[in-house]
C-alpha cells in the first residue's frame, strides 16, 4: 500500500511539473486561433476578463491593450454592450448568439466538452482567414 501511495505521489509530482513548464490546453487553443488568424505577427489583444488576460499575456506575440480601439482583436467573456467594429472572439455560447452578426468565432465549454467555431461570413467581413489547420471549425451558421 505504501508503494502504491508513493508511486501515485511521484506521478502527481511529475504531472504538476510537466504542466507548469508548458502551456495549458486552453492557452494552446488560443495560441492556435491567434496563429491561424494573424500568423507570426504581434497581435494587440483586448480582453474583458482579468484572469483570462493574464493567461493570454503568457502567449508569444501577444500585447495586451486596455484600449479597445488600439486592439487588433477583442476577446469577450462577459460584456454584452460592446460597441466596436474590431473582430470579436467570445468565450461562451450565449455571447456567440448575442454578437452573431459580428463575432468571428468562439471557444467555450458545453456539456463538459470544448467547442471551437468560426463564422465564415464574419471572417469575410473582417478580411480574416483561419487557414487549413482550423478550417474544419468554420461554419456557415450555428
Amino acid at each position: 500500500m505504501k508503494k502504491l501511495l508513493l508511486i501515485l505521489l511521484l506521478l502527481l509530482n511529475v504531472t504538476v511539473m510537466a504542466s507548469a513548464k508548458g502551456l495549458s490546453a486552453e492557452q494552446k487553443i488560443y495560441a492556435s486561433v491567434l496563429g491561424a488568424l494573424y500568423g507570426e505577427s504581434r497581435v494587440k489583444l483586448w480582453c474583458d476578463d482579468e484572469k483570462k488576460a493574464e493567461m493570454l499575456s503568457l502567449l508569444n506575440n501577444i500585447a495586451l491593450t486596455k484600449d479597445k480601439s488600439d486592439a487588433d482583436i477583442l476577446f469577450v467573456f462577459h460584456s454584452l454592450d460592446l460597441e466596436s467594429d474590431k473582430p470579436k472572439f467570445v468565450g461562451s455560447y450565449a455571447l456567440l448568439k448575442h454578437y452573431k452578426n459580428d463575432v468571428i468565432g468562439g471557444f467555450y465549454w458545453q456539456k463538459g466538452r470544448p467547442n471551437l467555431l468560426f463564422l465564415r461570413s464574419n471572417l469575410k467581413k473582417q478580411h480574416l482567414e483561419v487557414g487549413a489547420a482550423l478550417e474544419k471549425f468554420v461554419e456557415d451558421s450555428f
